[in-house]
């Protein structure tokens, strides 16, 4: 293992902030780049490339990784707006996974980008430890870019049971992920359950998803435990969304993961000053409970709950 500063970052009123990656096997080796958090609130998404490092030591102070492999690992991209507890950059409120490939002659996010995307370019595979832009709970899957230029196969070395396949929009264009496959890497989203708060069982989970893809694409020659199944592949348009109407309280009678009838409540926003009912959610099919709204205040028309159908 070697850790190593890829570059820093400036930031007002504090001293520069250095990116660190940690490297394994061999370092002229391009094989896997695993990328972290990348906004101010992913506890979670650097907590599993914390305890991925930690089990690639184990591993290759045991000899388990392929002598020619090249591992990168980059926990943390954005500690200023960590350290000051804000989702975006805290200066100006911009998001870094939307500046991709970057400007190195362009605003501080951007030449984050530009330089990030510079020190992960070249891997033949990528995996980016990712947030969905609402706050909210997911079941743990593999989320691929429609570029013209994936494999959707290969996101099966990962033994997760969901694959979901998304057309990208536009603003999707300046994504890690997007970019990656643009230019030569195939590139994976893993979604863990949670985001601001470190869950030990999600993360055991993603490492271990992360560990069977490197065992199965032979960079790790360590036993694992096979996927339960085959994963299910669907397209994003499949999922059915639940809207709420009114604004206030969210609380939710289920979680992601759990089966619901067509009709079962779902979740219930209330008014926050009397606890008065506004709305009852429901679901409008038989399914699962793919992702659900997690702050506990919700405005009018967005997305409280999606629905995987059966």
């Amino acid at each position: 293992m070697k850790e190593e500063i890829l570059f820093t970052i400036d930031a007002p009123y504090r001293p520069a902030l250095p990116v660190r990656g940690w490297r394994f096997g061999n370092p002229e080796g391009r094989d896997l780049a695993v990328m972290g958090a990348l906004r101010g609130n992913e506890i979670q998404q650097m907590y599993v490339c914390g305890r991925l490092i930690s089990a690639l030591q184990t591993a290759e102070s045991e000899g388990a990784l392929s002598p020619d492999c090249g591992i990168l690992v980059v926990p943390c991209a954005n500690q200023f707006s960590m350290n000051v507890g804000r989702r975006f950059w805290a200066a100006d409120n911009t998001d870094i996974n939307r500046m991709f490939p970057g400007y190195d002659q362009g605003e501080t996010t951007q030449r984050i980008a530009a330089r990030l995307f510079g020190a992960l370019q070249g891997y033949r595979w990528g995996v980016h430890l990712t947030s969905f832009y609402l706050p909210g709970d997911h079941l743990p899957h593999v989320r691929m870019m429609d570029t013209g230029y994936q494999q959707v196969e290969e996101a099966a070395a990962f033994g997760l049971p969901y694959i979901l396949v998304r057309s990208p929009q536009a603003y999707d264009t300046t994504t890690l992920n997007y970019n990656w496959q643009i230019w030569n890497t195939q590139a994976f989203s893993l979604y863990s359950t949670s985001t601001e708060c470190a869950d030990d069982d999600a993360a055991r989970l993603t490492v271990e998803a992360i560990l069977r893809f490197l065992a199965v694409k032979g960079l790790l020659k360590r036993p694992y435990f096979p996927a339960e199944g085959q994963p299910r592949i669907l397209r994003e348009n499949a999922l059915h969304t639940v809207l709420s109407h009114a604004g206030g309280l969210m609380l939710n009678r289920r979680a992601p993961g759990d089966r619901v009838e067509a009709g079962e409540l779902l979740g219930e926003i209330i008014d926050p000053c009397t606890c008065r009912s506004l709305e009852q959610l429901r679901a409008d099919c038989r399914g699962r409970v793919f992702f659900c709204h997690r702050a506990q205040l919700i405005d009018g028309h967005e997305v409280a709950f999606r629905l995987l159908p059966e």
